[in-house]
C-alpha cells in the first residue's frame, strides 16, 4: 500500500490534516501508528480504507487508487474502527451475510481466533459488552484475510485477559502477504508485537523504522515528541 502526495482537510475547517504526506507499507509486518491526540492517525486509516476522499493525491492498493472503491480492492481491505454498533442478529447469522464480500475468508480460522480470545460461536450480537464486541469483529475481520487489515484503538475495552489475549491473536493472524497497521495510544497492550513504527503529526512523519519488539514504547514516544508541541483543533 502506498500513499502519494495525500492531502485532505475535513469540510469548514481552514487547516489541512495532512498535506502533501507519502508513505509506504511493506509486506510482512505489524506497523504501530502512533502520535499526539488530533495527529490525525484515525483520519489516515480512514482514508487507507477508502472511506475519506483526499483534496489531493492518493492512496493505492497494488496500484489501484482505494477511492475508487472497486470490489476487487475492498475486498482486500479491512477497518475496524475505534467504535462501531454491531447489528441484532446472532454471530452464524453475521457470518453467513458478510463473509461472501471476502473470498478469502475462513469459518476455521474464525472460530481458531475466537478461541483465542475466549468465545464461541453460538452468540448473539446485540447485547453483548465493548470488549465482547471487539473480540468478535476482530476475529471477523482476522477470519476475512484481507491483504491489510487496519485497527484503531483495538485493545480499548478489553480487560486485562483480553489484552494479552489480542497479542497472541495478532501475531496468530500475519502473513508474509498482509500488512497490520494498529493505531492506539495503549502503548503497552503492543509494544511486543510491533515490527515497525510510525509516529506521525499531521502532515510530519517523525519516525518511520523497524522495531525488534523489545522497545519501551511511551519512552520511545516521549523523546522523539520532547520539544514538539501539537497545535491542533
Amino acid at each position: 500500500m502506498v500513499i502519494q502526495e495525500l492531502s485532505f482537510r475535513y469540510p469548514r475547517h481552514n487547516d489541512f490534516v495532512f498535506r502533501d504526506f507519502s508513505l509506504s507499507f511493506r509486506e510482512g509486518r505489524i506497523y504501530g501508528l502512533l502520535g499526539p491526540n488530533g495527529a490525525g492517525k484515525s483520519t489516515l486509516l480512514y482514508l487507507m480504507a477508502g472511506l475519506l476522499t483526499p483534496d489531493g493525491g492518493r492512496v493505492s492498493l497494488d496500484g489501484v487508487d482505494v477511492r475508487l472503491r472497486l470490489p476487487t480492492t475492498m475486498r482486500e481491505i479491512f477497518l475496524v474502527p475505534d467504535e462501531f454498533e454491531l447489528p441484532r442478529v446472532t454471530l452464524t447469522e453475521y457470518i453467513a451475510t458478510n463473509s461472501v464480500f471476502y473470498p478469502h475468508f475462513s469459518l476455521t480460522d474464525m472460530q481458531t481466533y475466537l478461541n483465542t480470545f475466549g468465545m464461541t460461536m453460538d452468540v448473539r450480537l446485540d447485547g453483548l459488552s465493548l470488549g465482547q464486541r471487539k473480540k468478535i469483529f476482530m476475529s471477523f475481520a482476522m477470519a476475512a484475510h484481507t491483504k491489510v487489515l487496519l485497527m484503531d484503538e483495538p485493545t480499548n475495552g478489553l480487560d486485562i485477559p483480553g489484552k494479552r489475549q489480542f497479542r497472541e491473536f495478532i501475531t496468530q493472524g500475519l502473513t508474509d502477504d498482509r500488512i497490520f497497521v494498529v493505531s492506539t495510544h495503549q502503548v503497552k497492550d503492543i509494544e511486543s508485537i510491533i515490527g515497525h513504527v510510525l509516529l506521525i503529526d499531521r502532515s510530519e512523519i517523525i519516525r518511520d523504522e523497524p522495531l525488534d519488539g523489545t522497545a519501551d514504547l511511551e519512552s520511545y514516544f516521549e523523546q522523539a515528541m520532547q520539544g514538539r508541541e501539537a497545535h491542533h483543533d
